[in-house]
């Protein structure tokens, strides 16, 4: 059998990038503590240094498992109105996720953004138990469509 995992190019990098920079919502994927992965739909934006982030709630399961491990999964790519929706791209970033402190400059810096990306948070952002997690991506997975496999570095990304 020979190997579906094409070298990556500046196609493939375009197109990672694109998909990671329209995203506003992901697939999270973690680990509960019990061991089982556990899949919610988080929103999604970029830090202003582009990492990926996203705002959550301390009542939150998956808020939970990220703080027992941070080891997580993102799974970005809308399947699109028409068509096989595996025909559609799609990009798995593989990340630690980490929680940063609530008030202080970087997480003013990251809710301005954030408002501009997602305006309807305005509602909850400041509650209590909010807070951003920023994903340190380690590895990135693009599927470009049928028959285009991509293994991705952060560098790939622009990380």
């Amino acid at each position: 059998m020979t190997d579906p995992i094409r070298p990556t190019d500046d196609e493939a990098r375009a197109l990672a990038r694109g998909l990671l920079r329209d995203a506003r919502i992901a697939s999270l994927a973690t680990l509960g503590g019990d061991g089982a992965p556990m899949v919610t739909r988080v929103a999604l934006g970029l830090a202003p240094d582009g990492a990926p982030v996203t705002l959550v709630s301390d009542l939150s399961q998956h808020t939970r498992a990220m703080r027992a491990d941070p080891r997580v999964s993102l799974l970005v790519g809308e399947a699109g109105g028409r068509g096989d929706p595996l025909t559609h791209p799609r990009l798995t970033l593989q990340a630690q996720a980490e929680p940063l402190p609530r008030g202080g400059t970087a997480h003013a810096e990251h809710a301005k953004g954030w408002l501009e990306s997602h305006p309807k948070s305005r509602l909850y952002i400041g509650f209590a138990d909010f807070g951003f997690v920023r994903f340190r991506v380690s590895a990135a997975f693009l599927n470009g469509g049928f028959g285009r496999a991509f293994n991705l570095t952060p560098a790939d990304l622009g990380l």
